[in-house]
């Protein structure tokens, strides 16, 4: 399983309790991370500071490595770009800059390399928070993941690898609801409760895979936690509910099945169906 994401902390709000799902079973669990998130604002007022300010990059790598480890991420590669910020700086060394071509070549020598079953990126769709980085993650995801199998695109990038089934990862607004909804029972402020969350385009009736994940809700939260120039522990849109109630509000990631080369059977409560293992040629369970 191989994830592809845009900076430092997306791999823990967005599918890392699958990706802690899988990894407990076995599964090996790949990263790649395209920036170092060194645009990134503080936004935790406690480490708000000069002296973190100033080592910010290295602080966040730090984060990473410390949040995947809590998901159980087998492997991270770092393709080394800068954060494009939002809107995008245009500098020379930042992912949005950087050639299209380019991104896809390294993604599919990476995906050559790893020989992944599932890969999971971005969707087209991302109104809600239309970062550049993230919108370039999916530009170059796609055409990646069928690259990778063509034997005549750059041969030279490694022996020619299909992955299976490519996965969008979303925030469904049945979670967010769901949410808000406890926190009104609760007698709690909601986030949620604001325009912005309102106007928010609903992609649910897309979603073809939901994948249960209330066992490792504690190491998705660690991860999180991880993240702590970026994730402020004292948030209510990340931390509002108390945990036995978080845990159980909403145990799910959900996904959309954008590409699949074996006979889907959705909806999916695994990303891993259907999947055949070539070693073995056998369907995993």
């Amino acid at each position: 399983m191989l994830t592809i994401h845009a900076h430092p902390d997306d791999e823990a709000t967005k599918g890392g309790g699958s990706v802690a799902r899988y990894a407990a079973t076995g599964v090996g669990t790949v990263l790649v991370c395209c920036t170092g998130g060194e645009s990134g604002s503080i936004l935790n007022l406690a480490l708000n500071r000069p002296e973190v300010e100033a080592r910010l990059p290295q602080v966040r790598r730090e984060e990473l490595a410390a949040a995947t480890t809590h998901l159980g991420y087998h492997r991270v590669w770092m393709r080394g770009y800068r954060d494009s910020n939002m809107p995008a700086s245009g500098e020379a060394g930042t992912f949005t800059a950087a050639p299209l071509k380019e991104t896809v070549r390294a993604l599919v020598r990476l995906i050559r390399k790893e020989r992944p079953h599932v890969v999971v990126t971005y969707p087209d769709n991302q109104r809600g928070y239309p970062h550049p980085d993230h919108l370039r993650v999916h530009d170059a995801s796609v055409p990646a993941y069928e690259a990778a199998g063509d034997p005549s695109f750059h041969p030279e990038l490694g022996e020619v690898w299909a992955p299976q089934k490519l996965y969008y990862i979303l925030w469904s607004r049945a979670r967010l609801e769901a949410q808000h909804e406890a926190l009104a029972r609760l007698g709690l402020q909601s986030p949620f409760n604001t325009e912005r969350w309102k106007r928010r385009q609903s992609m649910d009736h897309l979603l073809t895979t939901k994948i249960f994940i209330g066992d490792y809700w504690n190491q998705t939260h660690d991860a999180m936690l991880a993240h702590a120039t970026q994730i402020d522990p004292n948030s209510a849109f990340w931390f509002g509910l108390p945990p036995d109630v978080a845990r159980a509000t909403y145990p799910y990631d959900d996904y959309v099945l954008a590409r699949c080369s074996v006979p889907p059977i959705l909806p999916e409560d695994d990303l891993f169906a259907g999947v055949v293992d070539d070693d073995t040629l056998s369907v995993f369970e």
